[in-house]
């Protein structure tokens, strides 16, 4: 049976893909694969020029989640004080999972505890299968992992799916913002607030360059530089 020349070309570009590792690595990241059941894809937009740093989120997710007081799932950083009409203007960004599309992560676990839910895209931890290894913590670019103080196994943001997620409500900090800073919703249905919210303002997410596909937006500030 003859071959043509396209399918000799693809044959030898496949046969060098599986010989060398490093290949394979690149072709993961240049062309992630996403699982996505159900057409439920949940991600979140902080809006940095409405922020005002009250930090309320992190208290009640430390609330909600029964999170311990010497760690946790989510911080707002101080992004820099500005000169702004004679008066001085302050701004945040939020630090927290980014819940990739292609987590590192879930790559790295040795026991499958760390993983992604198909159903709804979220990165959470089987607390059941976790040994507090540390491999997750070191292979996450954007060092939002910590080991919870008492169960001694990798923990962070899971956007409340255990409370408030479960219970038909918004994540903890998104239903306490007091100026509305926070999106939450499903990326994959354009009704959706987070998705209008996107496609109607100018966004940015962290370390793009990775291949990780983060699903945490940021509106920028509007001062300054953008720090990822």
């Amino acid at each position: 049976m003859g071959v043509s020349r396209r399918g000799f070309i693809m044959g030898i570009g496949g046969a060098a893909l599986a010989a060398n590792p490093i290949n394979r690595i690149l072709a993961e990241v240049i062309n992630p694969q996403t699982l996505v059941i159900g057409n439920i894809r949940y991600g979140m937009a902080h809006d940095e020029t409405k922020c005002i740093g009250c930090r309320a989120c992190i208290l009640a997710c430390h609330r909600v989640n029964k999170v311990p007081a010497e760690v946790t799932r989510l911080d707002i950083l101080d992004n820099g004080t500005y000169r702004e009409l004679n008066k001085n203007s302050r701004q945040f960004v939020r630090k927290s999972c980014q819940h990739c599309d292609n987590p590192p992560c879930v790559a790295v676990c040795p026991t499958g505890a760390s993983y992604k839910d198909p159903k709804t895209g979220i990165v959470d931890v089987h607390h059941d299968r976790c040994v507090g290894c540390r491999y997750c913590l070191a292979a996450c670019p954007y060092h939002v992992r910590f080991i919870h103080p008492l169960s001694k196994t990798a923990d962070k943001c899971n956007f409340c799916r255990d409370t408030n997620l479960a219970a038909g409500k918004p994540p903890a900090c998104v239903a306490i913002c007091p100026v509305k800073a926070l999106t939450f919703g499903n990326l994959d249905d354009p009704d959706s607030d987070i998705a209008k919210l996107i496609a109607s303002k100018t966004v940015y997410r962290n370390k793009l360059y990775l291949g990780t596909s983060p699903k945490l937006y940021h509106i920028a500030g509007k001062f300054g530089e953008i720090r990822g």
